[in-house]
């Protein structure tokens, strides 16, 4: 997909405040953050949401989940964390791109859903 923010911040052409990267993901801090920790683990590879992975996609979500802990940790938010991934109008989705927030800081994330 050659219009999306999301592939465009994995290649670069988009600046972001990377927070890690390997082959497989790409993440970065949110430019609206809504906790004191705010990242989005993206994949490198276009998948549109949670819904549209399949199999072939294992290594890729385990990957976003596996690198979570590490990030949080790094940034603020060892205690802990919450790992978010909308998905579709329903779950609140709003950039059709599979992304993982990491949301945390130094006092609890609050209610699960309001």
């Amino acid at each position: 997909m050659t219009d999306c923010i999301f592939c465009k911040i994995a290649k670069g052409e988009i600046p972001s405040q990377k927070a890690y990267e390997d082959e497989l993901v790409y993440a970065f801090h949110d430019i609206r953050p809504l906790r004191p920790t705010h990242i989005l683990v993206i994949p490198k590879k276009h998948i549109a949401s949670l819904a549209e992975a399949g199999t072939v996609d294992e290594a890729i979500l385990g990957r976003m989940l596996a690198v979570s802990h590490k990030l949080a940790a790094e940034n603020g938010s060892a205690e802990g964390f919450r790992a978010i991934i909308n998905t579709g109008r329903i779950g609140g989705q709003e950039v059709p791109h599979l992304h993982l927030h990491i949301l945390g800081g130094r006092e609890p994330v609050g209610a699960m859903v309001s």
